[in-house]
């Protein structure tokens, strides 16, 4: 059997499996790579290129990336200015508005960054708004394509195209040319999605869509009764509690005020030293007039607050956490009582809620007495995002709300935040100029990242969603052996024999035609390789100026919407989405036919034969 064929075989096999959906897709993914090994098509080196590829390593690290910015807020930051441009009852307005962001992200750091950067910030907005996610992340994705067609930086098939235009003896294209062409591309986009999208996206969430915990600090600080009386105070250097043992402050506590914690400096870590030190704060409950006597007489610096104490007990250092006590816990018959440290040292107990208990009974102001715990019963924790994170795991109590996800969704802006704000502009700096190679640059943007403490390198490794990895990695051995076999260029002369000779608005449309279905199952990269000297060859056999060609076969390069292999951002939004792998081409089709009708009658009026 020929190479061709066996090439063909695989293909189809590949096709046929991901549509049955009962497999991984990273494991038809992986059979598909392996096939192509064991058949003798590939050598072992080329079968698993695809691991070591840059692409694939800079997907790796915008994960990377991603995560920083939802973990530091930066996201749930968009998403909230967002949401509030669009208005939580327009739908078009919301869409419109996130096409065109993406569109806009993606002239600079390319489809797979932005979709990468935008999906968690989509994500919590189909929340938010009660929206199904398969609504909103396949319009991101098609969004991203659209965009990469507004400037040269877009994707690197913009460049091929610019270079090849110059090489056969035309102008290259500028900057901004390709938005000539690009803006039609994304208007159309927008329309077709706006009026069709609900009717031909899917109605479901992914496997594991987050709840909306956006006012989430508010309702536990409702459910629990502490109210709007939470304050923090510093001790200055001048108070007369400096050096003294925290529980000195015992002392002066009376009726109308409740010691809560007292934090080591600024971390809001409960206070580890035997002694208090200028720069600690106490979180003190009470009315705000008794506490400012209190704060002048100990001189403590007091700063009447605006929020709530939702605002003061959740920020980017530190938040809060519901606990259930489970069956069998070892907790059980322990007492605890408001204001205690935890056993580990760095969480404290703000109130508890017997089971059945009435809300409005819950930790009355002034509570001293101990409460025994019991199967059921509830309660609520103070402390560092770290220690939440570290000590919540524990099998003796049930978390009512993951505080990854708590603070992936309504964390406040913090330093954090701002660096990285600052790594995240440099990685698209270096994107932009080309100064580093874009793998290079994700590794030093994930790299810097990790090494300033915004993550961990657990938290990096967590990051980065594997099933997409290996699927983009796996699948890119198969462009290799249809080229390196003849397969792909087979098939377009095949098509150029049928339709390339009959006029230059012919050859336009079998070029996309053969660019297009080739870009299904192969890299935009490939497909173009394969499909601008053909395209330069023919048209300069027909005597017609190169540029339109070129231009045509980068739209059509572009179109990649009727699998989730098609581009690296369709697969990105495949589990998030809940998409399978049928679910692509209802509203693919309708895109790739508008992507045809631009790329064969509007791009000669642009740049003419």
């Amino acid at each position: 059997m020929s190479p061709v064929a066996v090439v063909a075989i695989i293909v189809a096999a590949a096709i046929v499996l991901f549509a049955w959906n009962k497999l991984p897709v990273a494991v038809v993914a992986m059979l598909v790579c392996l096939s192509l090994w064991a058949s003798g098509i590939l050598s072992l080196d080329q079968a698993l290129a695809g691991f070591g590829d840059p692409v694939v390593i800079f997907i790796a690290t915008l994960f990377v990336v991603s995560s920083a910015l939802e973990i530091t807020g930066v996201t749930a930051w968009i998403g909230k200015h967002l949401i509030r441009a669009a208005g939580k009852e327009s739908r078009t307005r919301f869409v419109v508005l996130m096409m065109s962001l993406a569109a806009i992200l993606t002239m600079f750091v390319g489809a797979v960054g932005a979709v990468a950067a935008l999906l968690p910030v989509v994500i919590v907005t189909a929340v938010r708004l009660g929206r199904k996610s398969s609504q909103l992340l396949m319009p991101l994705a098609f969004a991203a394509h659209a965009g990469s067609m507004l400037a040269l930086t877009g994707t690197p098939v913009n460049v091929l195209v610019s270079d090849a235009a110059v090489d056969a003896g035309s102008a290259g294209f500028g900057f901004l040319e390709f938005a000539l062409v690009g803006l039609p591309l994304l208007l159309g986009s927008m329309a077709i999605i706006v009026l069709f999208g609900q009717r031909l996206l899917p109605q479901r969430n992914g496997a594991a869509i987050p709840a909306d915990f956006s006012r989430h600090a508010r309702t536990l600080v409702e459910q629990y009764g502490l109210g709007n009386d939470i304050h923090r105070l510093r001790i200055r250097s001048s108070s007369h509690y400096v050096g003294k043992a925290p529980s000195t402050i015992e002392a002066a506590r009376h009726q109308d005020m409740q010691l809560v914690a007292v934090h080591e400096g600024d971390t809001a870590r409960p206070i580890g030293r035997p002694h208090i030190a200028e720069g600690d704060h106490l979180l003190l409950r009470g009315d705000a007039d008794v506490i400012a006597k209190f704060a002048a007489d100990t001189h403590l610096s007091f700063r009447e607050q605006t929020g709530g104490a939702d605002d003061i007990l959740f920020t980017h250092k530190s938040g809060l956490a519901e606990v259930a006590i489970p069956p069998r816990s070892g907790l059980i018959g322990q007492s605890v009582f408001p204001g205690m440290v935890t056993e580990s040292g760095d969480l404290i107990v703000l109130a508890v809620q017997k089971a059945g208990t009435p809300i409005d009974e819950i930790a009355p102001r002034g509570q001293t007495g101990a409460v025994v715990l019991g199967a059921g019963d509830m309660m609520l924790l103070q402390g560092t995002w770290k220690a939440l994170d570290t000590r919540l795991s524990d099998p003796d109590v049930l978390t009512v709300g993951s505080p990854d996800l708590v603070r992936r969704q309504a964390v406040p802006m913090g330093s954090e935040a701002r660096r990285t704000g600052v790594i995240s502009a440099a990685m698209i700096l270096l994107l932009a100029t080309g100064l580093v190679p874009p793998a290079v640059a994700g590794l030093l943007a994930a790299g810097a990242i990790v090494l300033s403490g915004i993550l961990t390198a657990e938290q990096a490794y967590n990051a980065v969603g594997w099933t997409t990895v290996v699927l983009i990695a796996a699948m890119k051995p198969l462009g290799i052996a249809m080229t390196e076999t003849g397969a792909a260029q087979l098939a377009a002369d095949h098509l150029l024999s049928i339709v390339g000779q009959h006029s230059p608005t012919m050859l336009l449309a079998g070029l996309f035609l053969m660019t297009a279905v080739l870009g299904q199952f192969i890299s935009n990269m490939a497909t173009a390789l394969i499909a601008i000297p053909i395209g330069v060859a023919a048209a300069t056999g027909m005597g017609i100026s190169p540029r339109p060609v070129l231009m045509s076969t980068a739209v059509a390069a572009a179109a990649a919407f009727l699998t989730p292999i098609a581009a690296p951002a369709n697969a990105l939004v495949m589990g998030p989405g809940g998409y399978r792998f049928g679910d692509y081409w209802r509203l693919g089709l309708a895109l790739l036919a508008w992507f045809f009708v631009v790329s064969v009658f509007v791009v000669p009026l642009i740049w003419p034969f």
